[in-house]
């Protein structure tokens, strides 16, 4: 919590089960709908946002160029996230009132959405916005103009299940696909230049309604490591502006230097510094209860048994300092079975 001139008498337990719980994203996300649907009787409205429980589905947007794979991007995910695909062909929307009935639809049943080349224009994107339609992630797909114009060219279509393919790059090994594709409409290069200037126009205008979700992944790559940058993007999450405890363990190698990089960190954001090696001295210097444990094995040089070492890390890390102002811990854990270990404390590293 911050400080203020009157501090609150906050129990230690209240702000680590808001950051578990994620109770400020779920206030804001609330918030948000209120504002923006501003139902007539709030509180039915915030009891059905809350049973609904869909706030972490995926809601992506998928914009690039003709021929920048996009399509074929946003079907993948679908698949993959178990999300609804949806574009304009196959929603057949003439306008975006329906358009955003359908995405609600599908996302109140918790499935997430994937919109395909959706918004095109500044207009669409205020729209969209009005009606409720935010997206969490929003990917754009880029590659040189020439480069697209020539893979437009090979594009193919399965007029079965809307699949696309490519003479060169995407040619399906089944023979009974081969022969049903289509050559879809509006691919020849006076064409796909025509819409690349169009997509030019409308896009610069669009990218800036999305300044914190927005990532750009080049299309000029295997298909498959589109997919998979695509995929690491939007299954990582935004850095919220909920207040937090910090929490924070440094690694490395010995000499890497994290003994000074915690001190310097303690000092400038009032962390509390907490080194496994020093606990351990403290604890026999004191004679306290671990350290009467601790000292045979400083007698006789051996390793302080892990279950040991977590008793003493626990006590130590939930005490009302650390609690209150955060930690910076180094030297532990040294291998994995600690750092499961590690992953079990009730205040574990959140950094």
């Amino acid at each position: 919590m911050d400080a203020t001139t009157a501090p609150h008498r906050i129990p230690p337990e209240m702000p680590q089960y808001g950051e578990t719980n994620h109770i400020f994203e779920m206030m804001q996300n609330m918030l948000q709908q209120l504002l923006i649907h501003q139902p007539e009787d709030p509180i039915p409205f915030m009891i059905k946002y809350f049973q609904e429980d869909n706030d972490n589905v995926p809601k992506i947007i998928i914009l690039g160029p003709p021929a920048s794979g996009k399509t074929t991007i946003a079907m993948w995910l679908s698949k993959h996230l178990k999300s609804v695909f949806l574009s304009l062909e196959n929603l057949m929307t003439k306008e975006y009132s329906s358009l955003a009935e359908r995405a609600r639809k599908h996302y109140q049943k918790m499935k997430g959405w994937i919109l395909d080349g959706i918004p095109e224009t500044r207009e669409q994107v205020l729209m969209i916005q009005a009606l409720g339609i935010t997206p969490r992630h929003v990917i754009v797909l880029s590659a040189p103009d020439t480069v697209l114009i020539e893979r437009n060219l090979g594009k193919r279509v399965d007029p079965h299940n809307g699949e696309i393919y490519h003479t060169t790059f995407d040619w399906p090994p089944e023979f009974e696909i081969q022969n049903r594709l289509i050559v879809p409409e509006g691919i020849s290069e006076k064409e796909t230049a025509q819409r690349l200037m169009a997509y030019h126009r409308s896009i610069v205008r669009v990218l800036p309604s999305y300044p914190k979700t927005l990532k750009v992944i080049s299309a000029d790559q295997p298909c498959v490591d589109v997919f998979y940058q695509a995929l690491t993007y939007v299954q990582t999450s935004h850095r919220s502006n909920a207040p937090f405890t910090p929490r924070v363990l440094l690694l490395g190698p010995m000499g890497s230097g994290k003994r000074l990089q915690a001190a310097l960190l303690a000092q400038k954001y009032g962390l509390v510094n907490v080194s496994c090696g020093q606990l351990l001295k403290e604890a026999v210097a004191d004679k306290s209860k671990f350290g009467e444990v601790i000292q045979p094995f400083f007698e006789k040089d051996m390793a302080v048994p892990d279950s040991i070492i977590m008793n003493l890390l626990s006590s130590r890390l939930t005490q009302h300092d650390c609690i209150q102002k955060g930690w910076v811990m180094y030297g532990f854990p040294r291998d994995l079975d600690q750092a499961h270990m590690l992953d079990t404390l009730e205040y574990k590293p959140n950094r």
